[in-house]
């Protein structure tokens, strides 16, 4: 028996999926294709979010207040970001829209492992393995996912940076619904 107090990291990637929705309703079958994952994975990981109260009882809408609070406090430590060699593959963290403008220019290249992409930098590992590909597809995803990043591996002034992202995609996300 599956138990659904565990939550993983295709957690937040499909919460995250669900705040670029522009007041549209992904159903599960519709969200395992946009995230290249299996509806049953998607289906088992919007119940474990409904049992911690990231989502509603619905499984429709996301509890911004709770996923905020989890991802500013909680992320880093519970899905840490390790790193790795240089590889070839798509920007990611600080080497990413929307923080790589804010942040003071770093000669140093962060990516997901992707082989078409055309980088080459330090790998990160993402938060879940079709990351880079459903990033590629969906420019807000992208820019949430690198916020994830920053939040789970960032020094602080990135942080606060990425705090301020992730709240105008909150806002952005309740005034939608």
């Amino acid at each position: 028996m599956l138990n659904f107090n565990d939550m993983k990291e295709q957690d937040i990637v499909i919460l995250l999926k669900k705040l670029t929705s522009k007041g549209r309703n992904f159903s599960v079958r519709k969200l395992a294709e946009e995230l290249n994952m299996s509806a049953s994975s998607v289906s088992e990981s919007l119940e474990r979010s409904k049992k911690a109260q990231l989502v509603d009882r619905n499984k429709k809408r996301v509890n911004t207040l709770a996923l905020q609070e989890f991802m500013v406090h909680g992320l880093g430590y519970v899905f840490p970001a390790e790193t790795g060699r240089v590889i070839r593959g798509i920007p990611a963290y600080v080497s990413a829209s929307p923080i790589k403008e804010q942040v003071s220019n770093s000669s140093e290249q962060f990516v997901w492992r992707y082989a078409k992409g055309d980088a080459r930098g330090q790998q990160i590992t993402p938060l879940y393995p079709s990351v880079p590909e459903a990033a590629l597809r969906d420019e807000e995803l992208y820019q949430l996912l690198v916020i994830a990043d920053t939040l789970r591996m960032g020094r602080s002034r990135e942080r606060e940076i990425a705090v301020a992202e992730l709240n105008k995609y909150i806002q952005r996300y309740v005034e939608e619904q």
